[in-house]
Order: structure tokens, then sequence, then C-alpha cells
């Protein structure tokens, strides 16, 4: 059927010029760090106000649904017939639980302080989001657990006690069938329940701490955040306005904006070419049905043409009967729901038909009367043509509400598709060590797992054996165990330090162990200092053991550590109960500790008062790295520059033997505290990586690279007190 053409308001007319607004809701997630599955936020709620919302959510569903009778007889009975899967879940009538309020607004109160620390309003955004796709999802689970008890108790009274197991069947099944109606009144209870708590502290808490309003708060704040998708007859009665659930309804959602559409279109120059996102922006403002068509009171002649044009277009499109027949129907619900659904009796009142067939409804029910019902359809039948009018307008203000919250609602639910609400320990425990874990704990659990420091920075050592291989050979042909050998010589020893340095072992395999500082927020900035001075500790441990090894006539153990920085926390899977890291400091300092076979050969013969040396071949414009760390530790330009910022480094000037007299060596002597009053000196060699003619190991010229050693010979140490002394 074609539509019939609204004539557009010519420029004679006395009304107001329109000056619309827009408004388009928004939701940015943005700027929080991603967790585990890469595509989600992570988000830990406190586990006090998850038990406070299930208890009080089960409250309510037992309440709406009229079973606390039901599974109070549940609670009642022996406790082989009470005790179910979800005895957990749903708290028992008799047990005291906290109150939801004040546990709610402790925990949204710490989200907005700890936005406020962090300079990141987005933080507490993201816990908003989370606590509403909780409840959601609570009010899901709790309705399954109550109706699970319900069927327990009547499982109980079989075969026995037969007239109270008819009564208790019909209110079970009552509840089952009235599930929608239920949760939209337990959502409505606790849409309220979020509006207090907001009215009453947050709103002042946000001025307070961010001034104007920082983000569109007003999404959480709508009646439809407990629908997913804001549909529902009975809130649109009683808070917006009825109009079709269905898209094939004559009154659907789509026509009636279509037909606003054309409206704008027809009055406001401006919209006759607007993009689809500006009309979008323009329904999302309830301030314009003001504007285009007032409130439709007599007085305000202005308007008139305006709100006569609009009338008329719902009236050409068979919409304007619907209209006054849905703010009939909100007067009617109290006397005939749950019998009757809204959209029944609004059809009703339109056609005939549809009244013959629900009269009949109201009959075979037999307590109720169909006199409101008639005097709905006589007040509608004596609408004069101003108070239509009158009705029109004002339907196009609350349709625009509607459209509005409903463009919030879809916004809002784009963000709780973004949010993993972490529901296991294990997962929880996961994303904390990788530090992708938001978690929301009230002040009394901040001593929990979930609220352990954040990890800012790490520090990886790896202390690696030297030609391991042929010394379990030695060790064998001398019937003698490798194992205890390493263990009691090696890894016992350095096991002992890690209290002390507050270090933690990631890896160990045969020949090497891995050990890793991590910096946590709050802590002394001085993991790379600390990583040094743990590092000489083990090769003079490990020393100090070699020369009782030698002494009885058994191989030594030689070393080489390799010490690695990164600016950032690291990552970690979980094996069962083992944490595996994943950091790039891990195969760095696997490069730094480690040593070429050929390169040990090379150096024994010359001399060499250091234990770090790095060389490249000059025939080639890329060659290979060639290593050498014999009972050294060699840290990377990162931990270098980082140990920088941790403590103060002198410039020494100190005089050692040199591979070519020509070689760039600076030295840096500096002290780190360990403890309460107790410091160590650490010693770094910085030197120039040089490039040399492989065939007879002769200097060919200096690289730019340059390679970083916490120097272990004790006579660089010796020349450093020698130097302080002669200084005094």
């Amino acid at each position: 059927m074609p539509r019939i053409p609204i004539l557009k308001i010519g420029s004679s007319t006395e009304a107001p010029p329109i000056r619309l607004s827009t408004y388009s809701p928004a939701l940015s997630l943005e700027r929080l760090q991603l967790g585990i599955d890469n595509i989600r936020q992570d988000v830990w709620l406190s586990p006090s106000f998850t038990k406070a919302a299930g208890a009080h959510i089960g409250k309510l569903i037992a309440k709406y649904g009229n079973v606390e009778s039901v599974m109070s007889a549940e609670s009642a009975a022996p406790p082989s017939l009470a005790k179910n899967i979800f005895s957990k879940m749903v708290p028992t009538f008799s047990g005291k639980n906290p109150e939801l309020k004040p546990v709610l607004a402790d925990l949204l109160r710490s989200g907005l302080g700890r936005a406020k620390s962090e300079a990141n309003p987005t933080i507490d955004l993201l816990m908003r989001v989370a606590v509403i796709k909780f409840l959601r999802a609570e009010m899901n689970a709790q309705f399954a657990a109550a109706l699970e008890r319900c069927r327990t108790t009547l499982r109980s009274y079989e075969g026995v006690r037969q007239q109270k197991a008819l009564e208790y069947r019909e209110k079970v099944a009552s509840f089952q069938i009235g599930k929608k109606n239920i949760l939209r009144q337990v959502g409505q209870e606790l849409f309220r329940l979020l509006r207090e708590i907001d009215r009453e502290i947050l709103a002042a808490m946000r001025r307070s701490l961010f001034g104007d309003e920082i983000a569109d708060y007003q999404l959480f704040l709508t009646q439809l955040i407990f629908l997913e998708e804001g549909r529902d007859s009975y809130l649109a009665s009683e808070h917006y306005v009825l109009i079709g659930g269905f898209e094939n309804d004559p009154d659907s959602f789509g026509n009636i904006r279509a037909a606003a559409i054309e409206f704008l279109q027809a009055v406001a120059p401006e919209a006759e070419h607007a993009s689809a996102s500006l009309l979008d922006g323009w329904l999302n403002s309830p301030e314009n049905a003001h504007q285009l068509v007032g409130t439709g009171d007599p007085g305000e002649r202005a308007y008139k043409p305006r709100l006569q044009l609009w009338a008329d277009l719902l009236q050409r499109d068979k919409l304007l009967d619907f209209v006054l027949a849905a703010y009939e129907v909100v007067a009617l619900l109290p006397d005939f729901t749950p019998l009757l659904d809204p959209q029944q009796l609004k059809y009703a009142l339109v056609g005939r038909k549809e009244r013959e067939r629900v009269e009949k409804l109201i009959e075979e029910h037999g307590k109720l009367s169909i006199k409101s019902l008639a005097s709905a359809v006589d007040r509608l039948e004596q609408l004069d043509g101003a108070q239509r009018a009158k009705v029109a307008a004002r339907f196009l203000r609350d349709f625009l509400r509607y459209h509005r919250d409903l463009r919030r609602l879809e916004v809002l639910n784009g963000a709780i598709e973004k949010v993993n609400l972490v529901g296991s320990e294990k997962l929880r425990d996961l994303s904390r060590l990788n530090g992708t874990l938001y978690s929301f704990v009230l002040a009394e659990e901040t001593g929990s797992g979930a609220h352990e420091k954040a990890t800012m920075r790490h520090v990886v050592l790896k202390a690696d054996i030297r030609d391991s291989s042929r010394l379990t050979r030695s060790l064998l042909e001398r019937n003698m165990n490798p194992a205890s050998y390493f263990s009691l010589n090696f890894y016992d020893p350095v096991n002992k330090l890690l209290s002390k340095y507050g270090a933690t072992k990631v890896f160990v395999e045969g020949d090497a162990i891995i050990l890793a500082i991590l910096e946590r927020e709050g802590d002394p900035a001085l993991s790379v200092s600390r990583a040094c001075v743990l590092a000489r500790e083990v090769i003079e441990i490990v020393g100090g053991y070699n020369h009782l090894l030698q002494r009885a006539g058994l191989p030594a153990l030689e070393l080489g550590i390799g010490l690695s920085y990164q600016d950032s926390a690291p990552m970690y899977l979980l094996d069962g109960e083992h944490r595996i890291m994943i950091s790039d400091a891990l195969n760095e300092s696997d490069r730094l500790s480690s040593c070429e076979k050929r390169m040990r050969k090379v150096m024994a013969g010359m001399g060499a008062p250091f234990n770090i040396y790095e060389f490249r071949g000059a025939e080639k414009a890329e060659s290979e790295q060639m290593r050498y760390n014999v009972g050294g530790i060699r840290m990377s330009e990162a931990a270098f520059k980082r140990l920088q910022e941790e403590i103060s480094l002198e410039q020494c000037a100190l005089q050692f033997p040199r591979l070519w007299g020509s070689e760039e060596t600076v030295f840096y002597s500096g002290l780190v505290p360990v403890g309460a009053d107790i410091f160590r000196r650490i010693v770094l060699r910085a030197s120039r990586v040089p490039m040399i003619k492989t065939t007879d190991f002769s200097l060919a010229n200096w690289t730019e690279a340059s390679i970083y050693e916490v120097c272990s010979n004790s006579a660089v140490y010796a020349a450093i007190e020698k130097r302080s002394a002669e200084g005094n």
C-alpha cells in the first residue's frame, strides 16, 4: 500500500523555530588491558558481594514467585531431603546473610576510588558493567536453583500428604510459567537498589573526585538494564509506552520509528538530507518532542500545526488507535494480569474480534469482571480531537525516551560482551599472574590472592654450568653420582639465597637454574641491583665449594651467569599447579649466560683478567657473535640502564691488563642495600665489542656494541678498596 504524503509546513506558520538536540550513548573500555583470552577484560568480583547478591536475589525470586512456603518446607525437611547440588548457591531462609545494599555500595565506592587513584575513570565503568553482568547471570542461576529446590520438595512429598503435595505442585507450575514476570520484578528491585546507591552516594562522590560527568553513567540507570533485549510489555507500560512486541505488529518499534523519522523530515529542514546516525541521535533526545509538538496543552497554539501533522501521520499509518489504547492499558493491569498480557489488553481495546476473545477468557476464569475493560473502551470512543492530539504529543516524548534507553541498552550489552567474569580460582590466578586481572574486592578482602600487588617489572638470572657433559662423564667414571654432586655443590647453596633477595625459582635443568626477581607495585625499585648482588654471591659460594672439591681431588664447577631485565610483568601458563613463565628475558638470559667451546680454548692461554668477552669476525658484514662467559656475570644493556636508575654509580679509573692494549673499558662502582644497614658493593665493566680476524685472533676494529659485566674477580674489588683507602 503506497504511503500518503504528508505536506511540509510552510514558513508562514507561527510555530517557534526547531532547535534539535542530539545524543548518542557511548561506553568504551578500550583503555583497559585485555584478559587471558585476548578479547575481553578479566574481572574478579568480591566474594562477599557475590554471596550477598545470591542470597538477596534468591529471596526475591522466592517472594515474587510465591514459592517461599515450598522452599521453606524443603529447608525444614530432614537433611537427606534438604541437601542438593544447589545448597551452596541458594541460601536457606533461616541462615543469616549480609544485606546487599551496604555491600554493593562499598564495592561501587571502592571502584570509584580506585579509578581516581589510578587516574583512569574507565576502571569504574568496567566495574559497573561487571556488576550488572553478574546480577543478570545470577538472576537466571538463582531461578534455576530455586526451581530445583522446589522439585526436591515435591519429590519428598510423593506418596504422603497428598493435599499439601497438590498445593505445592500448583505453586511450582505457576512458578515455572511465570519466570519472565518473576525475573522482571527481581530486575526492577535491583534497578531501584542501584539507583538509590547512585543518588545517595556515588553521584556526589563522582563530582567530588572528577568534577563534571566523566562518562555517560545514565547507561547504568535505565529501567531496561536487566532486560537483555529491552522488550517487556509490563515494563514498557509502566515506564514508557506499550508498543508492539514483534516486527510484524502494526505498531512495532520499526514502524513507529519510521513514522517519527518521516515527521522529522517533514517539519525540520535539516532532517531532510540528514544521515542515519544524525536522525538516530535526534530520536535519542526526548527533549526534541517538546521542540517539535509541545505538550498538547490548549494554550500552546504555536505548536498546533506540527502537533496536528504528527497526529495525522499516526492516523494515516493506523497507529493512533494503538497509541491511545496503550495508555488505557496501564489502569487495567492490576485487574487482569497475569491472566492477560498487556499486549492482549491493548489489542482488545482496538479491535472487536480480539476484544471478544479476551472477554471469553475473562468469563472462563470466573473471578474477574469485564466492567473495567468496557469502561476503557468507552473512554477511548469518547476522546475528541484535542484529547487525541494531546495523547499523540505525550506518545512522541515517551517513544523518544524508550528509543534513547533502548540505544543505551545496546551500548551496555556491547560492553557486557567484552567483560569476562572469572568464575574459578585457577583462571583468576592465571589472569592475575599475567597482569590482566581487574579485581574488585572489599577492603577486608584485600589480603586475598586475588588482590596481590601487581608486578611492574622483572629480572631473570640464569646460572649455567660450563661443560656439564664432560663433568658428568668424569664423575661416572669415578663411580660417583652426578645428580647429588650438582645438588650439594650448586642447587642447594643457591636455594638458600633465594629468600634473602626475594628471588623465585623459575626453572631447573640438569645443568642450569633460572631465577627471577619480581618488582611489585610499591616495592623498592632495586630489582636489577639485588639481582647483581645475588649473582655475585652465587659465584662466590660456588667458588668456595670448588676450593673444597679441589682439595679433595674432585672436579670443580664452572658457571656462567646471564642477567636480563624487562620493564614489564612476565606472563604465565598454568600446567596444573605449576606456573610456566613466558618472558623475553628468559631467552635473553640464556644467550647472556652462554659460552662457546672454541672460545674457552682460545681464551685459556691469553691470561684475560675478566670473565666476560664477546667477539665478532671481521670477514663478514654480519658475523656470528662469539661469546665467552666462564665464572662471569653478563648483564643486558637494558639491565645496565635500569641499574643506573636504581642506585648511584660512580665511574672509576682502574688499570687492568687489556687483550690488545687498546680496549675501551669503563668501570662503575656502587653500593646496593640488601637489608637493614647492610650494603654490598658491585663493580661493573662496560667494554666495546671487538672485530677480529678469525684466522689468527688479531684485532681488526672496534664495533659500536658494548658488553656489560658485573665483575666477580676479587682483584677488582681489592683495587677499589685500595683506591678508596688512598683517597681517605
